[in-house]
């Protein structure tokens, strides 16, 4: 089938073997790339109810029939697991240059198992896989080891080859639950504890070379897409919003609607917010916008911080999700002192998203007298120490890197834990937000803002942020859509360039699949039920699609205490559009 390589690389580090098995065109036909490829293979190989770190859980790898092409927005991976933060489906997804040399290797997924007894770096190409020694590059982080595989591997490209590493930090190295896997230093494949997985696997870091490009249906008319498309988006001001501002610009978006996660989702707005918005950041830094390849958007922001104790410290950041995390729940009224926290996250290889939560639960229970720890809000020096408790599994650090689930069961802090599913949330509050309360709940990877980013229309104004009725169905519509731009692979903020419309035109000229909305509408669907039957199968309960006990608290300071009835009717008005029974179960 064009768009597709047709083939699977299979490597056990056990054994160091691989093989190169072929995939059909009747499983890429119904399941493309990426997210449905991905959950497909991890459903059938997986075996039930295995530990997130038993050397048989799949560590998988997977691009869409787009990657490599020029399609906009299209530079993009997908790593897919059992997450050993929820002990659910698993995914996360990269940009960067990176994509671009984990295709060029020429497989439509790779599917990593078992577990070396040494620190090892996987080598990647079209002929297979090559198992080199890693002991000397084990403890470095992230930047310092990819660093070190470019250097070992980087003067033995051959002429038109792509190359890139994927590298984990200590935070993976010591199984952190929400360690991350990283490329160009400042990507990272973020959410769930990917890089926690390949750490139990011993695996340092995976170079992936090659020059293999998919053969598209209509080389010609991909390039007349891509080019008619570029010329009527680039004035488009969602385009030039991103261009101009990046993420930090929701700082002040969800502060106007008091959605801003505060004081560890204790308040709705922080006082000196304008010292963390998008204008701090660039009157701040010397900042310069940074696209991934095939990427006209440029949303990431390429930071240097002038002036203070961190000047000359550069980072791509911080994103607005790093600036909620810590500058919202850990109270941090300083644009240059979360920069520096997000730099250690960074190499030390863990989520900024969990690790600020996980930070400011921890100042909670210190405050409450849970926990023998010197710390409390606005403590940058505290929490940088503490991040790297965390990282080493150091004191109380060891008790957050299980997790927010975990340390408030031995905390007695079950009353205020923030989560679903044992996942931490993103930056928009559910309590003032209620489609992004029935976004998390129903979120089969946990409480997330990206699997159908509805904070955005509630947040425009577009759909009443307090209303509950109907939201189910228009949350449906997004995750579908939004499923099928990770099935192919495409950056989130693509999304208002790419209706329905757009990608069934993908599929004509990429694959020679002519589809009409509703063929789109159902695969999508049939993904979603596949990973909800793998859920399932791992021992989700219909009382896992709710917020925690924390998000139904009384003592808030200016919001509404979230109403457990009104999330319970939108998820089962979701089960009931999906055509799951009352438990949540597909029928």
């Amino acid at each position: 089938m064009e768009g597709f390589y047709g083939r699977i690389l299979e490597i056990d580090v056990t054994r160091q073997r691989f093989r190169i098995t072929p995939i059909g065109d009747d499983i890429l036909g119904h399941y493309l790339g990426g997210k449905g490829l991905g959950s497909y293979l991890l459903m059938q190989f997986n075996p039930e109810k295995i530990s997130p770190f038993s050397p048989q859980n799949r560590l998988i790898f997977a691009t869409g029939p787009i990657t490599g092409s020029p399609i906009w927005g299209s530079s993009r991976y997908g790593v897919f697991t059992k997450s050993p933060q929820t002990g659910f489906y698993s995914e996360s997804y990269a940009g960067g240059k990176v994509p671009e040399a984990v295709d060029a290797a020429g497989f439509d997924a790779v599917m990593i198992f078992g577990k070396s007894d040494e620190p090892i770096i996987l080598g990647v190409c079209p002929d297979g896989v090559t198992f080199y020694p890693a002991q000397d590059i084990w403890g470095m982080d992230t930047f310092a080891a990819e660093d070190a595989v470019h250097e070992r591997f980087g003067r033995t490209l051959k002429k038109g080859e792509k190359a890139g590493a994927v590298v984990i930090g200590p935070a993976g190295e010591n199984r952190v639950t929400f360690a991350v896997i990283e490329n160009d230093y400042w990507r990272s494949a973020g959410r769930t504890g990917v890089g926690a997985v390949m750490g139990s696997k011993r695996i340092k870091a995976i170079l992936f070379r090659g020059s293999e490009r998919r053969k598209l249906h209509d080389s010609e008319g991909v390039l007349q897409f891509s080019k008619e498309l570029a010329n009527a988006a680039k004035e488009h001001p969602v385009v030039i919003a991103f261009k101009s501002w990046g993420t930090a610009n929701m700082v002040e978006r969800t502060i106007r609607a008091n959605a801003f996660p505060t004081r560890y989702w204790s308040r709705g707005s922080l006082a000196r917010w304008e010292n963390i918005n998008a204008q701090a950041l660039h009157r701040e830094c010397r900042v310069t916008p940074r696209a991934c390849a095939r990427c006209f958007i440029a949303c990431g922001r390429m930071s240097e911080i002038l002036a203070g104790r961190h000047t000359g410290l550069k980072i791509e950041g911080p994103e607005y999700e790093t600036i909620f995390a810590f500058g919202g729940l850990c109270m941090i009224d300083d644009i240059k002192e979360i920069a520096y926290l997000n730099d250690l996250c960074d190499r030390l290889g863990m989520d900024t998203i969990s690790a600020g939560n996980l930070c400011a639960f921890a100042i909670e229970a210190s405050r409450r007298k849970r926990i023998d720890l010197s710390i409390d809000y606005g403590d940058v020096d505290g929490i940088a120490t503490l991040l790297h408790q965390i990282a080493g599994r150091e004191g109380v650090g060891n008790d957050l890197a299980d997790g927010t689930v975990k340390a408030a069961k031995k905390w007695g802090l079950e009353e205020i834990a923030i989560h679903v599913k044992g996942l931490e949330p993103p930056g928009y509050d559910p309590r003032v937000l209620k489609g992004s309360a029935l976004a998390f709940a129903v979120s089969d990877r946990g409480a997330c803002h990206l699997r159908a980013m509805f904070h955005n229309p509630e947040l425009s104004g577009l759909f009443n942020p307090d209303e509950i009725e109907g939201k189910a169905a228009h949350l449906i519509e997004d995750e579908d859509r939004l499923t099928l731009m990770d099935t192919l692979i495409l950056c989130r903020f693509y999304r208002i360039l790419y209706p329905w419309e757009k990608m069934a035109d993908f599929f004509g000229l990429v694959c020679g699949i002519r589809t009409d909305l509703e063929g789109l509408r159902k695969q999508a669907n049939d993904i979603t039920t596949l990973i909800r039957r793998f859920n399932l199968r791992e021992g989700l309960k219909s009382d896992d699609d709710q917020l925690s006990k924390g998000f139904f608290r009384k003592d808030l300071n200016g919001i509404r205490p979230l109403d457990e009835a009104q999330v319970r009717k939108m998820v089962q008005d979701y089960y009931r559009l999906r055509g799951w029974n009352t438990s949540g179960v597909p029928v």
